[in-house]
Protein backbone atom coordinates (compact mmCIF):
# COMPACT_ATOMS: atom_id res chain seq x y z
CA UNK A 1 0.00 0.00 0.00
CA UNK A 2 3.00 2.44 1.03
CA UNK A 3 4.45 1.69 -2.07
CA UNK A 4 2.33 2.47 -4.18
CA UNK A 5 0.99 5.85 -2.73
CA UNK A 6 4.97 6.37 -3.18
CA UNK A 7 4.78 5.72 -6.65
CA UNK A 8 1.26 7.83 -7.42
CA UNK A 9 1.64 10.94 -5.49
CA UNK A 10 5.78 11.68 -5.09
CA UNK A 11 4.93 14.25 -7.10
CA UNK A 12 7.44 17.42 -5.66
CA UNK A 13 5.02 19.86 -8.15
CA UNK A 14 2.07 18.67 -7.06
CA UNK A 15 1.89 18.36 -3.51
CA UNK A 16 0.46 20.33 -1.03
CA UNK A 17 2.35 21.00 2.68
CA UNK A 18 0.10 23.89 4.25
CA UNK A 19 -1.79 24.65 1.33
CA UNK A 20 1.31 25.77 -0.95
CA UNK A 21 2.36 23.65 -3.79
CA UNK A 22 6.24 22.56 -2.75
CA UNK A 23 9.70 21.99 -4.08
CA UNK A 24 10.92 18.91 -2.57
CA UNK A 25 14.95 18.41 -3.78
CA UNK A 26 15.68 15.24 -4.48
CA UNK A 27 12.34 13.03 -4.50
CA UNK A 28 10.99 11.81 -7.40
CA UNK A 29 9.66 14.70 -9.77
CA UNK A 30 6.45 13.95 -12.05
CA UNK A 31 4.95 15.63 -14.77
CA UNK A 32 0.88 16.62 -14.74
CA UNK A 33 0.62 12.81 -16.87
CA UNK A 34 2.01 11.56 -13.82
CA UNK A 35 5.65 10.30 -15.47
CA UNK A 36 8.88 11.11 -14.26
CA UNK A 37 10.63 14.76 -15.08
CA UNK A 38 13.35 13.87 -17.83
CA UNK A 39 14.92 17.02 -18.48
CA UNK A 40 18.70 16.95 -17.03
CA UNK A 41 20.90 19.54 -17.45
CA UNK A 42 18.18 22.20 -17.00
CA UNK A 43 17.98 25.21 -19.31
CA UNK A 44 14.66 27.61 -18.45
CA UNK A 45 13.01 29.99 -20.68
CA UNK A 46 10.53 32.46 -19.21
CA UNK A 47 7.92 33.25 -22.29
CA UNK A 48 5.30 35.56 -20.98
CA UNK A 49 3.96 33.83 -17.60
CA UNK A 50 5.16 30.42 -18.80
CA UNK A 51 8.26 29.01 -17.88
CA UNK A 52 9.79 26.42 -20.48
CA UNK A 53 12.51 23.64 -18.97
CA UNK A 54 14.79 21.83 -21.28
CA UNK A 55 16.99 19.26 -20.71
CA UNK A 56 17.98 15.80 -21.28
CA UNK A 57 16.08 12.74 -21.19
CA UNK A 58 17.68 9.90 -19.94
CA UNK A 59 14.94 7.53 -19.20
CA UNK A 60 17.16 5.00 -21.29
CA UNK A 61 19.37 5.01 -18.05
CA UNK A 62 22.67 6.43 -20.80
CA UNK A 63 24.52 9.12 -21.64
CA UNK A 64 23.89 8.50 -25.59
CA UNK A 65 20.84 11.02 -26.53
CA UNK A 66 17.46 9.94 -26.83
CA UNK A 67 15.77 14.04 -26.91
CA UNK A 68 15.65 16.99 -25.64
CA UNK A 69 12.65 17.12 -23.73
CA UNK A 70 10.39 20.39 -23.42
CA UNK A 71 7.82 21.06 -20.18
CA UNK A 72 5.81 23.88 -19.44
CA UNK A 73 4.80 25.53 -16.29
CA UNK A 74 3.43 28.79 -14.55
CA UNK A 75 4.36 27.97 -11.52
CA UNK A 76 8.08 25.94 -11.50
CA UNK A 77 6.25 23.16 -9.93
CA UNK A 78 3.48 21.79 -12.04
CA UNK A 79 5.07 20.70 -14.86
CA UNK A 80 3.38 19.68 -18.33
CA UNK A 81 5.88 17.58 -21.20
CA UNK A 82 5.52 18.75 -24.47
CA UNK A 83 6.91 17.25 -27.86
CA UNK A 84 10.35 16.48 -27.49
CA UNK A 85 12.34 20.12 -29.04
CA UNK A 86 14.97 17.92 -30.29
CA UNK A 87 15.21 14.46 -31.67
CA UNK A 88 18.25 12.52 -32.88
CA UNK A 89 19.53 12.73 -36.50
CA UNK A 90 20.82 9.94 -38.31
CA UNK A 91 24.03 10.26 -39.88
CA UNK A 92 24.86 13.57 -38.20
CA UNK A 93 26.83 14.78 -34.35
CA UNK A 94 23.20 14.45 -32.79
CA UNK A 95 22.57 10.74 -33.57
CA UNK A 96 21.80 8.43 -31.23
CA UNK A 97 25.08 7.10 -30.99
CA UNK A 98 26.26 10.84 -30.06
CA UNK A 99 26.40 13.21 -27.12
CA UNK A 100 23.73 15.49 -26.53
CA UNK A 101 23.73 17.57 -22.99
CA UNK A 102 22.79 20.67 -21.15
CA UNK A 103 20.66 22.27 -23.53
CA UNK A 104 19.71 26.20 -23.35
CA UNK A 105 17.81 28.42 -25.43
CA UNK A 106 17.22 32.34 -25.99
CA UNK A 107 14.41 33.80 -28.00
CA UNK A 108 16.20 35.98 -30.63
CA UNK A 109 14.11 38.96 -31.00
CA UNK A 110 16.33 40.26 -34.38
CA UNK A 111 14.72 36.77 -36.18
CA UNK A 112 12.07 35.80 -33.94
CA UNK A 113 13.73 32.75 -33.51
CA UNK A 114 14.44 30.84 -30.65
CA UNK A 115 18.06 29.28 -30.37
CA UNK A 116 18.98 26.38 -28.61
CA UNK A 117 22.85 25.60 -27.94
CA UNK A 118 24.00 22.43 -26.56
CA UNK A 119 26.97 20.17 -25.71
CA UNK A 120 27.89 17.96 -28.79
CA UNK A 121 30.19 15.17 -28.75
CA UNK A 122 30.59 11.76 -29.41
CA UNK A 123 30.80 8.94 -27.42
CA UNK A 124 33.61 9.09 -25.79
CA UNK A 125 33.47 12.61 -25.35
CA UNK A 126 36.45 13.04 -28.04
CA UNK A 127 34.60 15.79 -30.37
CA UNK A 128 34.13 18.26 -27.53
CA UNK A 129 32.15 20.64 -29.59
CA UNK A 130 28.93 23.17 -29.57
CA UNK A 131 25.42 22.29 -31.65
CA UNK A 132 22.63 24.86 -32.45
CA UNK A 133 19.54 24.18 -33.39
CA UNK A 134 16.28 26.64 -34.42
CA UNK A 135 12.71 26.78 -33.74
CA UNK A 136 9.49 29.61 -34.53
CA UNK A 137 8.19 28.21 -30.97
CA UNK A 138 9.59 27.36 -27.33
CA UNK A 139 9.32 23.57 -27.77
CA UNK A 140 10.28 23.78 -31.45
CA UNK A 141 10.62 20.95 -32.78
CA UNK A 142 14.06 22.67 -33.06
CA UNK A 143 15.72 22.21 -36.89
CA UNK A 144 19.62 20.94 -36.04
CA UNK A 145 21.93 23.60 -37.91
CA UNK A 146 25.60 21.94 -36.74
CA UNK A 147 28.28 21.31 -34.20
CA UNK A 148 31.51 22.51 -34.26
CA UNK A 149 34.24 23.82 -32.02
CA UNK A 150 33.89 27.63 -31.04
CA UNK A 151 36.80 29.24 -32.83
CA UNK A 152 38.32 26.00 -33.27
CA UNK A 153 38.20 25.33 -29.59
CA UNK A 154 37.39 22.67 -27.34
CA UNK A 155 33.56 23.22 -25.65
CA UNK A 156 32.36 20.64 -23.22
CA UNK A 157 29.65 21.52 -20.62
CA UNK A 158 27.75 24.96 -21.48
CA UNK A 159 25.43 27.29 -20.48
CA UNK A 160 23.55 30.39 -22.56
CA UNK A 161 23.54 34.18 -20.69
CA UNK A 162 22.29 36.94 -21.96
CA UNK A 163 23.13 40.37 -20.82
CA UNK A 164 20.11 43.25 -20.13
CA UNK A 165 21.29 44.71 -23.94
CA UNK A 166 20.14 41.64 -25.66
CA UNK A 167 23.57 40.83 -26.33
CA UNK A 168 23.85 36.57 -25.52
CA UNK A 169 26.99 35.02 -24.68
CA UNK A 170 28.50 31.26 -24.67
CA UNK A 171 29.97 30.07 -21.22
CA UNK A 172 31.81 26.73 -21.44
CA UNK A 173 34.68 24.42 -20.45
CA UNK A 174 37.68 24.60 -23.04
CA UNK A 175 40.86 23.53 -23.87
CA UNK A 176 40.45 19.84 -22.19
CA UNK A 177 38.41 21.30 -19.72
CA UNK A 178 41.52 23.10 -18.13
CA UNK A 179 40.01 26.87 -18.97
CA UNK A 180 36.71 28.29 -18.65
CA UNK A 181 35.69 30.80 -21.57
CA UNK A 182 32.90 33.52 -22.09
CA UNK A 183 32.54 34.30 -25.79
CA UNK A 184 30.03 36.65 -27.14
CA UNK A 185 27.44 35.21 -29.78
CA UNK A 186 26.44 36.84 -33.01
CA UNK A 187 23.64 38.92 -33.67
CA UNK A 188 21.72 35.85 -34.64
CA UNK A 189 23.25 33.52 -32.16
CA UNK A 190 23.84 31.05 -34.32
CA UNK A 191 28.34 31.73 -33.46
CA UNK A 192 30.30 33.02 -31.65
CA UNK A 193 32.41 36.25 -32.73
CA UNK A 194 35.11 36.73 -30.14
CA UNK A 195 36.18 35.77 -26.70
CA UNK A 196 34.64 37.83 -24.01
CA UNK A 197 36.85 36.20 -20.62
CA UNK A 198 39.16 33.40 -20.23
CA UNK A 199 39.68 32.05 -16.56
CA UNK A 200 42.96 30.11 -16.86
CA UNK A 201 43.08 26.71 -14.98
CA UNK A 202 39.79 27.00 -13.70
CA UNK A 203 39.16 23.56 -14.33
CA UNK A 204 34.97 24.59 -14.21
CA UNK A 205 31.98 23.20 -15.83
CA UNK A 206 28.35 23.53 -15.20
CA UNK A 207 28.23 27.31 -15.38
CA UNK A 208 25.27 29.66 -15.06
CA UNK A 209 25.50 33.63 -14.88
CA UNK A 210 23.26 35.55 -12.31
CA UNK A 211 23.12 39.32 -12.55
CA UNK A 212 22.52 41.17 -9.37
CA UNK A 213 22.76 45.29 -9.34
CA UNK A 214 25.25 45.51 -11.86
CA UNK A 215 26.97 42.58 -10.52
CA UNK A 216 28.19 38.88 -12.99
CA UNK A 217 27.66 36.09 -10.60
CA UNK A 218 29.32 32.77 -12.26
CA UNK A 219 28.28 29.65 -10.60
CA UNK A 220 29.74 25.89 -11.65
CA UNK A 221 31.35 23.13 -10.41
CA UNK A 222 34.87 21.60 -10.54
CA UNK A 223 35.84 18.14 -12.62
CA UNK A 224 34.65 15.63 -10.92
CA UNK A 225 33.20 13.41 -13.19
CA UNK A 226 29.64 12.41 -12.48
CA UNK A 227 30.87 12.93 -9.03
CA UNK A 228 29.81 15.87 -7.11
CA UNK A 229 31.85 18.35 -6.19
CA UNK A 230 31.31 21.58 -4.01
CA UNK A 231 30.35 24.31 -6.53
CA UNK A 232 31.70 27.82 -6.52
CA UNK A 233 30.67 31.69 -7.29
CA UNK A 234 32.97 33.58 -9.06
CA UNK A 235 31.79 37.51 -9.94
CA UNK A 236 32.92 40.34 -11.75
CA UNK A 237 31.95 43.70 -13.17
CA UNK A 238 31.92 43.06 -16.39
CA UNK A 239 31.77 39.82 -18.31
CA UNK A 240 35.09 40.72 -19.46
CA UNK A 241 36.18 40.33 -15.77
CA UNK A 242 38.33 40.68 -13.84
CA UNK A 243 36.77 37.81 -11.74
CA UNK A 244 37.47 37.20 -8.40
CA UNK A 245 38.70 34.38 -6.81
CA UNK A 246 36.23 30.88 -6.17
CA UNK A 247 33.69 31.03 -3.04
CA UNK A 248 31.86 28.23 -1.67
CA UNK A 249 27.84 28.13 -2.12
CA UNK A 250 27.42 25.69 0.60
CA UNK A 251 29.73 24.07 2.63
CA UNK A 252 32.47 21.94 0.71
CA UNK A 253 31.80 18.62 3.11
CA UNK A 254 28.22 18.43 1.55
CA UNK A 255 29.28 19.00 -2.39
CA UNK A 256 26.86 21.20 -3.07
CA UNK A 257 24.20 18.82 -1.42
CA UNK A 258 25.32 16.05 -3.65
CA UNK A 259 24.59 17.92 -6.53
CA UNK A 260 26.49 19.96 -10.01
CA UNK A 261 24.67 22.98 -10.78
CA UNK A 262 22.39 23.08 -14.14
CA UNK A 263 20.82 26.25 -14.45
CA UNK A 264 20.33 29.68 -11.81
CA UNK A 265 16.97 31.30 -12.42
CA UNK A 266 16.64 34.88 -11.20
CA UNK A 267 14.08 35.25 -8.14
CA UNK A 268 13.54 39.28 -7.01
CA UNK A 269 16.88 39.77 -5.55
CA UNK A 270 17.98 36.45 -5.00
CA UNK A 271 17.99 33.25 -7.53
CA UNK A 272 17.12 29.55 -7.73
CA UNK A 273 19.76 26.71 -8.31
CA UNK A 274 19.02 24.00 -10.16
CA UNK A 275 21.05 21.72 -10.09
CA UNK A 276 21.04 17.37 -10.79
CA UNK A 277 22.07 14.55 -8.52
CA UNK A 278 23.50 12.29 -10.61
CA UNK A 279 23.65 8.69 -10.65
CA UNK A 280 25.86 7.25 -13.25
CA UNK A 281 25.03 3.73 -13.08
CA UNK A 282 20.80 4.67 -13.64
CA UNK A 283 20.89 8.03 -15.13
CA UNK A 284 16.93 7.66 -15.38
CA UNK A 285 16.79 8.09 -11.83
CA UNK A 286 19.24 10.81 -11.10
CA UNK A 287 17.08 13.71 -9.15
CA UNK A 288 16.56 17.45 -9.34
CA UNK A 289 18.02 19.46 -6.28
CA UNK A 290 15.95 22.99 -6.30
CA UNK A 291 17.12 25.21 -3.79
CA UNK A 292 16.86 28.95 -2.62
CA UNK A 293 20.51 30.67 -3.84
CA UNK A 294 20.25 33.78 -1.43
CA UNK A 295 22.10 36.93 -1.46
CA UNK A 296 21.12 38.94 1.09
CA UNK A 297 24.30 38.30 2.77
CA UNK A 298 25.84 39.89 -0.24
CA UNK A 299 27.34 36.67 -2.25
CA UNK A 300 25.16 34.26 -3.61
CA UNK A 301 24.53 30.85 -0.32
CA UNK A 302 22.38 28.07 -1.29
CA UNK A 303 19.57 27.93 1.54
CA UNK A 304 19.47 24.35 2.99
CA UNK A 305 15.71 23.33 2.66
CA UNK A 306 13.94 19.98 2.49
CA UNK A 307 10.71 21.79 1.65
CA UNK A 308 10.14 24.97 0.11
CA UNK A 309 7.75 27.29 -1.99
CA UNK A 310 7.97 30.10 -4.60
CA UNK A 311 5.93 33.57 -4.44
CA UNK A 312 6.80 34.58 -8.42
CA UNK A 313 4.82 37.59 -7.97
CA UNK A 314 6.75 38.66 -5.28
CA UNK A 315 9.89 36.83 -6.11
CA UNK A 316 10.22 35.15 -2.95
CA UNK A 317 10.68 31.98 -1.41
CA UNK A 318 9.91 30.51 1.67
CA UNK A 319 11.26 27.60 3.75
CA UNK A 320 8.60 25.22 4.82
CA UNK A 321 9.05 24.12 8.76
CA UNK A 322 8.74 20.79 10.76
CA UNK A 323 8.87 18.38 13.23
CA UNK A 324 12.04 17.47 14.17
CA UNK A 325 12.50 13.78 15.77
CA UNK A 326 16.40 12.63 16.86
CA UNK A 327 16.47 8.92 15.54
CA UNK A 328 18.57 8.27 19.32
CA UNK A 329 15.07 8.84 21.06
CA UNK A 330 13.46 5.89 19.31
CA UNK A 331 13.49 2.55 19.81
CA UNK A 332 16.64 0.49 19.05
CA UNK A 333 16.33 -2.93 18.03
CA UNK A 334 18.63 -6.13 16.88
CA UNK A 335 22.10 -4.88 16.40
CA UNK A 336 21.34 -1.07 15.74
CA UNK A 337 23.94 1.03 18.37
CA UNK A 338 24.28 4.26 19.02
CA UNK A 339 27.03 6.72 17.34
CA UNK A 340 28.35 9.69 18.50
CA UNK A 341 29.95 12.69 16.19
CA UNK A 342 29.90 15.94 16.98
CA UNK A 343 28.40 16.14 12.94
CA UNK A 344 25.11 14.97 14.48
CA UNK A 345 22.42 16.98 16.03
CA UNK A 346 22.61 16.54 18.89
CA UNK A 347 26.19 14.88 19.07
CA UNK A 348 24.11 11.37 18.40
CA UNK A 349 22.84 9.03 15.84
CA UNK A 350 21.75 5.25 15.04
CA UNK A 351 24.25 3.48 13.20
CA UNK A 352 24.29 -0.66 12.32
CA UNK A 353 21.02 -0.50 10.82
CA UNK A 354 20.18 -3.12 8.40
CA UNK A 355 21.37 -6.70 8.63
CA UNK A 356 19.50 -6.94 11.56
CA UNK A 357 19.49 -3.53 13.04
CA UNK A 358 16.67 -1.69 13.51
CA UNK A 359 15.66 2.07 14.73
CA UNK A 360 10.90 2.45 15.30
CA UNK A 361 10.73 6.29 15.90
CA UNK A 362 7.31 7.74 16.98
CA UNK A 363 5.81 10.89 15.24
CA UNK A 364 2.38 12.96 15.14
CA UNK A 365 0.97 13.00 11.42
CA UNK A 366 -2.03 14.74 10.39
CA UNK A 367 -3.91 12.31 9.02
CA UNK A 368 -2.83 12.33 5.03
CA UNK A 369 0.06 12.12 2.99
CA UNK A 370 3.41 14.20 4.75
CA UNK A 371 6.97 14.38 3.47
CA UNK A 372 9.74 13.34 5.47
CA UNK A 373 13.09 14.00 5.87
CA UNK A 374 16.03 11.56 6.95
CA UNK A 375 19.07 13.19 7.86
CA UNK A 376 21.65 10.54 6.97
CA UNK A 377 25.34 9.58 6.79
CA UNK A 378 26.57 7.54 4.76
CA UNK A 379 30.86 6.83 4.26
CA UNK A 380 30.54 4.72 1.70
CA UNK A 381 31.50 5.45 -1.98
CA UNK A 382 28.21 3.79 -2.90
CA UNK A 383 24.68 4.07 -2.51
CA UNK A 384 23.03 2.34 0.56
CA UNK A 385 19.08 1.70 0.75
CA UNK A 386 16.75 1.46 3.85
CA UNK A 387 13.82 -0.18 4.37
CA UNK A 388 10.99 2.06 5.81
CA UNK A 389 7.72 0.56 7.50
CA UNK A 390 4.96 2.97 9.01
CA UNK A 391 2.48 1.30 11.22
CA UNK A 392 3.40 -1.97 10.52
CA UNK A 393 2.21 -1.53 7.14
CA UNK A 394 4.34 -3.13 4.39
CA UNK A 395 7.67 -1.38 3.57
CA UNK A 396 8.72 0.71 0.58
CA UNK A 397 12.68 1.25 -0.04
CA UNK A 398 14.76 3.93 0.00
CA UNK A 399 18.03 4.81 -1.82
CA UNK A 400 20.83 6.72 -0.08
CA UNK A 401 22.96 8.49 -1.40
CA UNK A 402 26.92 8.60 -0.19
CA UNK A 403 27.33 11.52 1.65
CA UNK A 404 30.80 12.10 1.72
CA UNK A 405 31.83 10.96 4.66
CA UNK A 406 30.69 9.10 7.93
CA UNK A 407 30.50 12.71 9.69
CA UNK A 408 28.68 14.17 6.56
CA UNK A 409 24.98 14.29 6.86
CA UNK A 410 22.71 15.14 3.96
CA UNK A 411 18.85 14.73 4.08
CA UNK A 412 16.93 12.90 1.66
CA UNK A 413 12.91 12.64 1.04
CA UNK A 414 10.44 10.12 1.33
CA UNK A 415 6.40 10.85 0.93
CA UNK A 416 4.43 8.61 4.24
CA UNK A 417 0.91 8.27 4.71
CA UNK A 418 0.60 9.17 8.32
CA UNK A 419 -2.98 8.95 9.98
CA UNK A 420 -3.70 11.56 12.49
CA UNK A 421 -2.47 11.28 15.63
CA UNK A 422 0.69 9.07 16.96
CA UNK A 423 2.23 6.59 14.08
CA UNK A 424 5.32 4.49 14.50
CA UNK A 425 8.27 4.27 11.42
CA UNK A 426 10.41 1.58 11.65
CA UNK A 427 13.78 1.82 9.38
CA UNK A 428 15.90 -0.72 8.44
CA UNK A 429 13.94 -3.58 9.11
CA UNK A 430 13.79 -7.19 6.85
CA UNK A 431 17.10 -5.86 4.75
CA UNK A 432 20.51 -7.93 4.96
CA UNK A 433 22.37 -4.72 3.88
CA UNK A 434 23.47 -2.27 5.19
CA UNK A 435 21.49 1.41 5.40
CA UNK A 436 22.91 4.50 6.13
CA UNK A 437 23.39 6.03 9.68
CA UNK A 438 20.31 7.96 11.00
CA UNK A 439 20.99 11.15 12.55
CA UNK A 440 17.32 12.56 12.72
CA UNK A 441 14.04 12.58 10.46
CA UNK A 442 12.09 16.07 10.08
CA UNK A 443 8.27 15.40 9.47
CA UNK A 444 6.69 18.41 7.28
Amino acid sequence: MFSLLLALSALAGLLLVNGQSVIVPGAPWKDTSGNPIQAHGAGILKVGNTFYWFGEDKSHNSASFKAVSCYSSTDLVSWTRHNDALSPVSGTMISTSDIVERPKVLFNSKNSEYVMWFHSDSSNYGAAMVGVATAKSPCGPYTYKGSWKPLGADSRDEGLFQDDDGTAYLLYASDNNQNFKISRLDANYYNVTSVTSQLNGATLEAPGIVKRNGVYWLIASHTSGWDPNPNKAFHATSLSGPWSSQADIAPQSVRTYYSQNAYDLPLGSNAIYMGDRWRSNLLGSSQYIWLPLDFSSGSPQLVHADVWSVNLNAGTYSVASGTTYEAENGQLGGSSRLLSNSAFSGGKAVGYLGNGGTVTITVQGRGTAQWVALYIANGDSSWRSTTISVNGGSSITLDQPNTGGGGVVLSIPVQLNLRSGSNTITFSSGQSNYAADLDKIIVY
